[in-house]
């Protein structure tokens, strides 16, 4: 079996939750443009944006695609022709690879997979807010992954140009942060250069307060969880550790952000450090819902799971007004924006329609649970999760 090709660099988390995965499931991996040489790099990448433009790349397995957009990175391949997207879908690639691993990263017992599905989707969609905030934002000063991005990106870009590069990207990712949430108070001071400060977007809540505040609320939940075993859903790692590690680990370079964690959440702390450092790999035994998850689901449920309904619920309304831009495109236009709420916070957002998707996705797996299963889950869950899901999956499968 050929090595899997990642093409993408560890400024993305996405990219570093495939790394686990992978790992786990003891496959070999390279990472590109970082560990290829130029005419190889050269190579991939054509073939990457000649699949992207035909609308090739594929997820696996493959669904309905009118509601996603593909990312910049990270793509996968185990031959270099084909590509794929999507970090979650690995995972279901690897669980059924033709030489499949030993340890499953998804859980077979339906309540445990569909609480696996929620985390890992709480982590990628609402998880990602944080991380950014706190790579731009609250490091603002200190991450190094302008220059790192650069670094890697060497054996691509022009000779000479990934100097400039190293500059550039950090303006553009600071330019994205009201679209990724995060907007700042006005006269915002980062203690950096304007072109590098946090921006504030005329007409937009503040969202400063509301992401440190979950950040550090979900970093509470964590060691709740890894204080009694040592993964989210037991024993042995799966593809929600996965999605958490990615997340939160993309801070484990930033500075000040990386000095915060250490200190308010230790045992992520070096539960990240570990799965890093590849310790993840080979853990085995029982997979099972404790009472020490509560916490974190509960967040997720005042934060992931009415920020997907309002998108969802904007999404539908802007489709029936004949609205057909979205997205980041949408968003540098001012168009499909709405107003939401979140732990009592005022926040206004674009409408997203990969969220859209995952949300249905959601929807679906609740509906598909036998009846006996939803009421255990609804006792674990408590209220909001369920009646939320079960008042959006009519509207949600319409689609």
């Amino acid at each position: 079996m050929n090595d899997f090709i990642l093409w993408g660099v560890i400024a993305s988390p996405y990219l570093l939750k495939m790394q686990a995965l992978l790992d786990y499931a003891e496959q070999h991996w390279k990472r590109y443009p970082e560990q290829g040489g130029r005419l190889n790099n050269l190579r991939l990448i054509r073939r990457l944006l000649q699949a992207k433009s035909r609308r090739e790349v594929k997820r696996y397995p493959q669904l309905p695609d009118e509601l996603d957009e593909y990312p910049a990175v990270p793509f996968y391949s185990e031959d270099g022709e084909t590509f794929y997207y999507d970090s979650s879908a690995l995972a279901h690639h690897l669980d059924n690879h033709a030489q499949r691993h030993q340890r499953s990263l998804l859980p077979a017992e339906p309540e445990v997979a569909f609480v696996c599905q929620l985390i890992d989707e709480a982590f990628d969609e609402f998880g990602l807010y944080m991380v950014h905030h706190m790579r731009w934002v609250g490091s603002a000063k200190t991450t190094p992954m302008g220059e790192m991005t650069a670094a890697e990106m060497a054996k691509v870009v022009p000779f000479g140009l990934h100097h400039l590069l190293a500059k550039q990207l950090p303006k553009r990712q600071v330019r994205r942060l009201p679209y990724l949430f995060s907007v700042a108070p006005h006269n915002y001071g980062a203690g950096v250069s304007p072109v590098q400060a946090p921006p504030v977007r005329e007409g937009f809540p503040e969202t400063h307060s509301l992401l440190n505040h979950c950040w550090e609320i979900y970093l509470e939940a964590m060691e709740n969880i890894l204080g009694q075993q040592p993964y989210l859903l037991g024993q042995r790692f799966t593809l929600a550790d996965a999605s958490a590690y990615g997340q939160l680990s993309m801070n484990l370079v930033d500075g000040d952000a990386t000095a915060r964690l250490h200190e308010l959440a230790p045992r992520t702390y070096t539960w990240l450090c570990d799965i890093r450092d590849g310790k993840h790999v080979g853990s085995d035994g029982p997979l099972v819902l404790s009472d020490g998850l509560q916490p974190l689901l509960e967040i997720i449920g005042q934060t992931f799971v009415p920020l997907m309904q309002q998108n969802a619920a904007a999404y539908e309304e802007a489709a029936t007004t004949g609205e057909t831009l979205f997205n980041e495109t949408a968003f540098d236009q001012g168009r499909a924006l709405y107003e939401g709420q979140l732990l009592g916070s005022p926040f206004k957002a674009v409408v997203k329609t990969f969220q859209v998707r995952v949300w249905q996705e959601l929807c679906e797996s609740w509906c598909s649970l036998v009846a006996s299963d939803r009421e255990h889950l609804k006792g674990f869950l408590g209220d909001t999760v369920p009646v939320t899901l079960e008042s959006a999956t009519g509207t949600a499968l319409r689609r």
